[in-house]
């Protein structure tokens, strides 16, 4: 069993992307397996032509990685890869996208509008957010539509809030997703598998005093973390059954992070991730440690999956 982890890329989340392709290359090569690490650039398509039986886990963080285009790479080079494939990624990528499969299929997501940044122009931006205020009212979450590890993500308590919210999110993404912001439990649920077969690892529960941005997630001393999460019996299956549900009917496949919010009415779905961070302080490998397993079992696992 040969992996070739592909790491860092030119997104804003190309740290994350080599810190999490070095910690998951570790694990493998203590679990047995070669592997190796490189990162993206113009000698890629040769180098996957020659691969052979080598198996490609790729980690890259934001567009790149995530938006089914470097998925469609891999296929069309013919190599086998970790992770859903091109068309599950793309819907994955597009929280609004996501959201609205998610909740057709029964999973409750928090109220939402997506608006594009040339409707603030073309409408006047105070009516405009004086419309989505009369909506879903406040607090809300402003967040790019598309884009992972938190960047220009912001929650407004105040309408004074709202314009500086709009020009963060927008310096990420051209169009917005707006949803109304749910008081509860902040969990992410991991899941391993395929289809029928997926099962949920142990939720890690969120704690951190303001949001839980970009420096929160990667580095150490503003959050505590309770993995497995402080929940009773009944409040772990119900992630667990939406974090499944929302892997299954996405078609996603191998891995994948849903995060949640559990209040009185439930779980709510905020998003999904089908290439999660791996670094120290991410989520995917404290539910790995939670179910008390090794990273590089599980990690293998994944592979073989592949």
């Amino acid at each position: 069993m040969d992996v070739l982890i592909l790491a860092g890329g030119l997104s804003h989340e190309r740290d994350v992307s080599i810190r999490s392709g070095r910690r998951v290359a570790e694990a493998l090569r203590d679990a047995g397996v070669k592997t190796d690490v490189r990162d993206v650039d113009s000698d890629l398509i040769p180098a996957l032509l020659k691969l052979g039986e080598t198996t490609v886990w790729p980690l890259l963080h934001g567009a790149s990685g995530e938006d089914g285009s470097l998925q469609d790479v891999l296929e069309m080079c013919g190599v086998r890869y970790v992770g859903s494939d091109a068309r599950s990624a793309r819907v994955a990528w597009s929280k609004p996208v996501a959201k609205t499969v998610a909740h057709r299929a029964g999973v409750a997501t928090p109220d939402y509008v997506t608006l594009p940044q040339s409707l603030f122009r073309e409408l006047g931006a105070d009516h405009v957010m004086g419309a989505v205020i009369g909506k879903l009212g406040l607090p809300l979450v402003v967040k790019p539509a598309r884009g992972g590890s938190a960047l220009g993500v912001t929650t407004v308590a105040d309408r004074s809030e709202l314009p500086k919210a709009m020009v963060d999110c927008f310096a990420y993404g051209d169009v917005a997703l707006i949803e109304k912001a749910v008081a509860g439990t902040e969990v992410a649920v991991s899941v391993v598998g395929d289809g029928d077969d997926a099962y949920a690892l142990p939720p890690v529960e969120i704690v951190t005093e303001g949001n839980y941005d970009y420096d929160a997630r990667y580095n150490a001393g503003r959050v505590e973390y309770f993995a497995p999460a402080r929940l009773d019996d009944a409040q772990t299956a119900a992630v667990a059954d939406a974090a499944l549900a929302v892997h299954r009917v996405l078609g996603l496949r191998h891995l994948s992070r849903t995060d949640l919010i559990l209040d009185a009415d439930g779980a709510q779905f905020l998003d999904v991730n089908v290439a999660p961070g791996m670094t120290e302080t991410s989520l995917f490998p404290q539910a790995v440690e939670a179910a008390d397993r090794e990273l590089g079992d599980v990690y293998r696992e994944i592979v073989a999956l592949a």
